[in-house]
């Protein structure tokens, strides 16, 4: 594929996984919208479901949607036989639709934004962020969160490509947003599990940018670790994977 082909493609789906799971968190904790009060079970699911249009969306692109999963799997061994063009146009296309879809989601909420007292909660909407701020353990729970996505990623993968017509077949890509939900009602608690750098990235760079009436502080501060952990972890997952034949 071509470097706008792979750009457009990624910056499609992951515009569409972060509308759709930004969203489902407005949806859940702006007061005065009919979903309030929805728990973090609807987001978990809301999120998963946001990253199954995404893969059908970006699926020409093989729907990486994560630079965690396009550096884990250069650390698993570049399977894809991904060029440093192709590298760069993955990461490109998962940041700026990131952006594009925090965006999107503030224009489907404005009222709800503009009427919402708590900036924590307009945050929140956007971005990550620790139940208990401790810059060890969120690291640590963000690239434990990684690792199962990147290694899960893969297993599945494999799985795909062995099973029989009655096994996962050719719908192993099915799997994976069931992953994230997993993921997250598993693992989410600590930090909201970014899981993915673009995802938190992108909308706060948006909540920052936005005239957002009452919207506060983007907490620059706690932004790095939901961009290191992910990669970290994705990193690690594709070395595993590698080293158990799973790649």
């Amino acid at each position: 594929m071509s470097f706008g082909d792979i750009f457009l493609s990624e910056t499609l789906g992951t515009a569409a996984l972060t509308l759709l799971g930004c969203g489902v968190v407005a949806n859940a904790i702006l007061t005065k919208n009919k979903g309030f009060g929805g728990g973090f079970l609807m987001i978990n699911f809301g999120w998963g479901f946001a990253v199954m249009v995404g893969i059908a969306l970006a699926a020409k692109s093989g729907a990486h949607l994560n630079p965690a999963v396009t550096i884990g799997f250069l650390a698993a061994g570049n399977p894809g036989d991904l060029s440093t063009s192709n590298v760069i146009a993955y990461l490109c296309g998962e940041f700026l639709g990131a952006f594009i879809g925090a965006v999107l989601c503030w224009a489907a909420y404005k009222d709800h934004f503009d009427e919402e007292a708590d900036p924590g909660a307009k945050l929140g909407v956007f971005s990550t962020g620790p139940a208990i701020r401790n810059t060890v353990s969120n690291l640590i729970t963000e690239i434990i969160g990684t690792f199962v996505l990147l290694f899960g990623i893969f297993a599945l993968s494999q799985a795909a490509n062995n099973a029989t017509p009655t096994g996962v077949g050719g719908y192993g890509w099915l799997f994976v947003p069931f992953l994230v939900v997993v993921i997250g009602t598993s693992l989410g608690g600590p930090t909201g599990y970014a899981i993915n750098p673009a995802r938190d990235l992108g909308p706060r760079i948006a909540h920052f940018l936005l005239p957002i009436r009452g919207k506060g502080d983007s907490d620059w501060a706690y932004s790095w670790i939901p961009v290191v952990g992910p990669i970290i972890g994705g990193v690690l997952g594709g070395l595993v994977a590698n080293w158990v034949n799973y790649v």
